[in-house]
């Protein structure tokens, strides 16, 4: 289906949405195998069990690294403007039923308040019975609940239909679309409009991931082209960017615990794998001299243009640093110990309980450091050499940062042009 087909479908869905109609009369199988689990796991139907409520620093924290955010605006384009004129809500939630997300028409919100379906909220099938959420997740396939197929008797009033969201690059469940609101204002074909969107929303994936093998690729194929031997450059996943001297494979697949080094990669046998700006290069081992990258520069001498240059055995690669990633670089090159989350907030922004942001900022960083980074705490891998270049005059190291490191590092300084190594 191609982007016209797929506006001519949702406008048609909607239209019917906004008509109103019965539910269906015959029981259909998906809710009566949801029903068949529901008994055979002791749930109630007469009483509105409710597991706890992530507080609200727990929700941002799934929300900051769960990869449902990139699909908000697809999901809010082709849901929102109807939800108000059918007294509808928008949830999403994420692979375990928590509700990350929800928008739509007040008074509905109100009243989802009271049955529990609120953010923070778990959905899960197993806690509170047969759902558009928790359904969906279970078959794996979307799913439309009409009142009282609902298991539980205190939903009844509600009717919900939720369309799993997937990502197309490993075919792994992120979560659930859903559309709820009373029974009288739904509509059978509410099913296929959400999912219509629901396909939409995972389109937009595939297109950013075939951008990111585009980015890959642009940094890869210049080393692979200096290599002698076999190599591919491949994305977190294994989709292949760049290769030479190898038959070209669209996917490899990659053992569990994968990271820089020397690993056992299937189809490819021993390869030493480094380090690229999203992604990996893995070069077929021919020798047991093979090392992965060593050395990085952390090059702060010019305001506002700040970059990190990763040096391996097949060449060297840069990553243009933000304020915040420069900063945390910079603490990290300071520590060679590490620091922990708490320790990294407490440094930049004088609050150690800001733990949320200091976490979804590192694994961004790591995203495109994978391999120079560690965790547990915060460091530089032990084998990476680390050199810091600051600038001339020590007043313009990270000239807006309020972290206490780096304001006493730029009180002292190194000198004009100075650096600094561990």
């Amino acid at each position: 289906m191609d982007a016209r087909e797929a506006t001519r479908l949702l406008k048609g869905v909607r239209a019917a949405a906004l008509a109103g109609n019965r539910p269906p009369a015959a029981p259909r199988p998906e809710i009566a195998e949801s029903w068949r689990r529901m008994l055979a796991g002791g749930v109630h139907p007469d009483r509105d069990a409710r597991s706890r409520m992530l507080s609200a620093a727990e929700t941002e924290e799934r929300r900051q690294v769960s990869p449902l955010r990139e699909l908000l605006p697809v999901l809010r384009e082709g849901l929102l403007p109807a939800l108000d004129q059918a007294l509808h809500i928008m949830v999403v939630a994420d692979a375990e039923g928590r509700l990350l997300w929800r928008e739509g028409h007040s008074s509905i919100l109100r009243k989802a308040d009271r049955l529990g379906f609120g953010v923070g909220a778990d959905w899960d099938e197993a806690v509170v019975g047969t759902n558009g959420v928790g359904t969906a997740l279970v078959a794996r396939r979307p799913v439309q609940v009409f009142s009282a197929e609902h298991f539980v008797s205190s939903h009844h009033d509600w009717t919900c239909a939720g369309a799993p969201l997937r990502d197309p690059r490993d075919g792994r469940l992120l979560g659930v679309v859903d559309v709820s609101g009373p029974l009288a204002t739904m509509h059978p074909a509410t099913l296929a409009w959400v999912s219509s969107v629901a396909r939409l929303a995972e389109r937009e994936l595939r297109v950013r991931h075939l951008e990111s093998l585009e980015r890959l690729r642009a940094v890869a194929a210049p080393m692979l082209a200096r290599l002698p031997g076999r190599a591919l450059a491949v994305d977190a996943h294994g989709w292949t960017a760049a290769v030479t001297g190898l038959a070209p494979e669209e996917r490899i697949p990659l053992p569990k615990r994968f990271g820089p080094g020397r690993v056992w990669v299937p189809r490819l046998g021993d390869c030493v794998v480094e380090a690229l700006p999203g992604g990996w290069l893995l070069r077929v081992a021919d020798s047991r001299t093979d090392a992965p990258a060593g050395r990085v520069v952390l090059d702060f001498s010019r305001p506002r243009s700040w970059s990190a240059t990763v040096y391996g055995a097949a060449g060297s690669w840069s990553q243009e640093l933000s304020p915040r990633h420069a900063e945390l670089l910079f603490l990290l090159a300071e520590s060679p110990r590490g620091r922990s989350a708490a320790e990294l907030s407490a440094e930049l922004f004088g609050d150690p309980t800001r733990t949320v942001t200091v976490r979804a900022e590192m694994s961004r960083v790591r995203r495109h450091l994978a391999g120079v980074l560690a965790h547990r705490p915060y460091r530089f891998a032990e084998d990476v050499e680390v050199e810091v270049i600051r600038p001339q005059d020590p007043a313009e190291l990270l000239p807006h940062s309020v972290a206490p490191a780096v304001v006493g590092a730029r009180r002292g300084g190194t000198g004009p042009g100075g650096g600094s190594r561990r």
